[in-house]
């Protein structure tokens, strides 16, 4: 453990070196101020601001359609037994859910720069997780709103009085009732109980837990597999396999929980996992140089200067890597995208010998196999 911490104090670099495709030089500060951070990302702040209260103001309002729903037939047996479900309480909650899927990889990308050590790619780690999560939120309220649906303990919830059937106007219970085949369908007028959970219980798809649940922890997956180089061009060590999926597991048993407390259907998960899967991969890309090539899934995007994927054979690699095998850390095979050094590495030809049996340094120097 000592050679993994140990690093050379060498003073770092004030600028970046990077490659623009029509060949000019840009300087990245490696460590910006305040002011300048401010002056690159406010843009995306005021974005997400916006978005944050658009999403507040549409979880808050009532739902927008009128839905039809059918209770029993006429010899009294409910119609659809899976929305008569008891309502429970929820085993995770919704903001231990927004919790988990936030906190857990913040607190684990602050760990990795213990050996990453770079303003930028915790900058673009956590920020890619805000775009990924905001916008998955935003996305699945207004298809709650708009489209929504029935939980599976709606009816327990709603807890119809067929007496309170009208479709005259102005009379309470007034509504689009007694319809359809035989007149078995209703609306929510006829509900007695509580209108806040009557509303609730009427969004149910997609799961608002499932979306932040894998919108967070799916990021945190390819922010892992990134820097362990899972899939790469050498045979990696299973632990990181298991690292790699261990938020995808987890994101799963938060959405798998709804289905057993009652307060969602398997295809309102289903729903919420989707949107958050496509919300992390593309929040990713975004920040991230690539998510499943591994010679770039590793390096953080800047806005001000394009990152060169190779010009003639050449490849340029940053220092931001966590593994330290597969020639991974060679001295003259690294190039810091964003904190100044600018060496390149030239491929090897196929079929030939890359890293079996050559010590392994880091960027200072430090042997570190």
């Amino acid at each position: 453990m000592g050679k993994f911490f140990n690093r050379s104090k060498a003073p770092a670099p004030t600028a970046a070196a990077t490659h623009h495709p029509r060949g000019e030089l840009h300087s990245v500060p490696s460590r910006p101020s305040f002011g300048q951070w401010i002056k690159a990302t406010w843009l995306d702040i005021l974005t997400m601001a916006a978005l944050g209260a658009v999403g507040l103001g549409v979880y808050h309002a009532k739902p927008a359609p009128t839905r039809s729903f059918p209770v029993t037939f006429s010899d009294g047996e409910i119609v659809y037994p899976e929305f008569g479900y008891p309502l429970r309480k929820e085993i995770i909650p919704i903001w231990l859910a927004a919790f988990l899927a936030s906190v857990i990889p913040i607190v684990i990308m602050l760990v990795m720069q213990i050996r990453v050590r770079s303003f930028w790619d915790l900058n673009n780690a956590v920020i890619g997780l805000l775009y990924s999560l905001i916008t998955a939120a935003v996305f699945q309220v207004f298809i709650k709103w708009l489209i929504g649906g029935l939980r599976p303990h709606f009816l327990d919830v709603c807890q119809p009085d067929l007496a309170r059937v009208s479709n005259a106007p102005g009379v309470q219970g007034a509504g689009y009732n007694g319809r359809g085949y035989t007149g078995i369908y209703y609306t929510k007028q006829i509900c007695t109980g509580d209108e806040n959970e009557i509303n609730d219980s009427l969004e149910s798809m997609p799961s608002g837990h499932t979306t932040a649940a894998f919108a967070g922890l799916i990021f945190l997956s390819l922010y892992l597999n990134g820097k362990l180089k899972v899939f790469s061009d050498y045979h990696p060590a299973m632990w990181k396999l298991v690292v790699l999926y261990a938020p995808v597991l987890g994101a799963c048993l938060i959405g798998g929980a709804l289905t057993i407390d009652e307060y969602h259907n398997w295809y309102d998960v289903f729903a919420g996992a989707a949107i958050g899967t496509v919300m992390a991969f593309s929040a990713y890309r975004m920040t991230y140089a690539s998510i499943w090539d591994w010679r770039w899934n590793h390096i953080p995007l800047n806005r001000t200067a394009s990152f060169t994927f190779g010009q003639k054979g050449e490849q340029y690699f940053d220092v931001g890597t966590f593994t330290r095998r597969g020639a991974w850390g060679e001295k003259h095979g690294l190039s810091d995208h964003h904190n100044g050094t600018a060496a390149h590495h030239h491929a090897p030809p196929l079929g030939a010998t890359t890293g079996a049996n050559i010590p392994q340094n880091d960027v200072h120097g430090d042997n570190i196999v």
